[in-house]
């Protein structure tokens, strides 16, 4: 593949060690940066009648604990997503490129959706440790200050399975989630390719690919965050003991809660956080050798629209 005079062999063993180090830089760098979010999000729905909105959960907390709070559980958001980027960038192109070969009469978003939820298994697994103890830490005030003593403090209380204690409803949020973000990507490029910039992608500069990878990344993470909401209230009441189990917790909650529950903050959240990662890998991945993600594969077969 030429692109600006450089040429990168794409499918091989470097091209999806490059995938999963830019989705690990990506994913845990964003993830770093929205933290203080992260906190307010954590804490209203975890406390719900205490932080009754945005303002209140912020005014509150840095009343009560000072500006070090919104920076609670930073260790756990760099490294645990930093793993599940890793998994879910490079695993999903991995996986995409294997279920083209195998589903070749299959449409393309049928392999978009296949190939993010296999990703996704892995990068979960990876994740859950990670992010049983930053809830705890960011919700329960006397928990832990990071990983460092979260890790050892929740084996103690609750061995192996306190890490893994969330890791169905996890599974719940983050596979819904990333099977309609990259399939929304996919196809937001492939439309704004054929039918706004009316270029092949080839044609464009690296400026133009980067804008169309963002514009893409940001419709791609607002879909996914209206779809992965409920799981996601239901991870933060798991793991902070609000329920003992997956039933109790929905009924807690209610069933309309777990749809508008935090909602806005996370919307506000996740979109800039989803185009902050694409645009960080493509740009590793244009530093690689290696041409922007997303855009039409002409091997690909089946209904062009998906």
């Amino acid at each position: 593949m030429v692109m600006e005079g450089r040429i990168c062999e794409e499918l091989t063993p470097r091209y999806y060690a490059l995938c999963a180090i830019g989705g690990m830089l990506s994913a845990g760098t964003t993830h770093l940066a929205i933290t203080p979010f992260d906190v307010l999000k954590v804490n209203m729905q975890v406390h719900p009648i205490k932080y009754y909105s945005i303002s209140s959960c912020f005014t509150t907390l840095l009343r009560e604990q000072g500006p070090s709070v919104l920076w609670k559980g930073w260790t756990g958001k760099f490294f645990g997503y930093g793993a599940q980027g890793g998994c879910r960038f490079g695993l999903y192109e991995y996986f995409k490129e294997v279920y083209s070969n195998v589903l070749v009469d299959q449409n393309r978003s049928f392999v978009f959706f296949l190939s993010s939820a296999s990703a996704e298994v892995f990068a979960n697994v990876a994740l859950c440790p990670f992010e049983a103890v930053k809830v705890r830490v960011q919700a329960q005030t006397c928990f832990a200050k990071g990983l460092y003593d979260g890790f050892p403090k929740l084996y103690a209380s609750e061995g192996t399975r306190g890490f893994y204690r969330g890791l169905i409803p996890l599974l719940g949020r983050n596979i819904p989630f990333s099977m309609v973000m990259f399939s929304t990507f996919e196809h937001s490029v492939d439309f704004l390719y054929r039918n706004v910039v009316k270029r092949k992608k080839e044609d464009c500069s690296i400026g133009q690919q980067l804008g169309v990878t963002c514009l893409a990344g940001y419709a791609a993470g607002s879909v996914g965050s209206f779809i992965s909401n409920p799981a996601d209230n239901i991870v933060s009441s798991l793991y902070n003991r609000k329920a003992d189990s997956l039933a109790l917790a929905i009924r807690n909650i209610g069933l309309a809660n777990l749809f508008t529950r935090s909602l806005p903050i996370r919307m506000l959240l996740v979109g800039p956080s989803i185009t902050l990662q694409w645009f960080f890998y493509d740009t590793i991945k244009i530093l690689g050798g290696m041409s922007t993600s997303g855009g039409v594969r002409t091997d690909m077969r089946g209904n062009g629209a998906g």
